[in-house]
């Protein structure tokens, strides 16, 4: 069995949500949760988010990145074609779903969208 002390510490890594006008700081680490959109379910009460479990075909969990320290991973083909049925494309429009919990992540700001343009 390996004791807590021997596994390699990891950095958190912060997200800050911003849902309904409110603001909420987030901490966790890569592996702890696969994508985005199940942090958020987890941390969150959010109706309706994440309605497809991470498929990808929603769009129920679409996200505005307000503010990213980091280069993010690029879209995949499921991701840009399920946010051109919702909204017009733009860079800073994600399917948090499609978003892996990595470092890439750190200190990256979100707004999670209802209203879409």
């Amino acid at each position: 069995m390996i004791s807590p002390s021997t596994l390699p510490q990891q950095d958190p890594i912060h997200i800050t949500v911003v849902y309904e006008g409110d603001a909420y700081e987030l901490d966790t680490y890569e592996g702890e949760y696969r994508n985005l959109m199940m942090l958020i379910f987890d941390s969150l009460y959010t109706e309706e988010f994440g309605e497809c479990k991470g498929m990808g075909r929603c769009g129920s969990c679409l996200v505005e990145i307000l503010s990213s320290g980091q280069t993010l991973d690029p879209m995949e083909r499921n991701e840009e074609s399920t946010i051109k049925k919702m909204t017009a494309p733009r860079k800073d429009i994600r399917l948090a779903c499609q978003l892996l919990i990595n470092s890439s992540l750190k200190d990256i700001k979100i707004k999670i969208l209802r209203e879409y343009q």
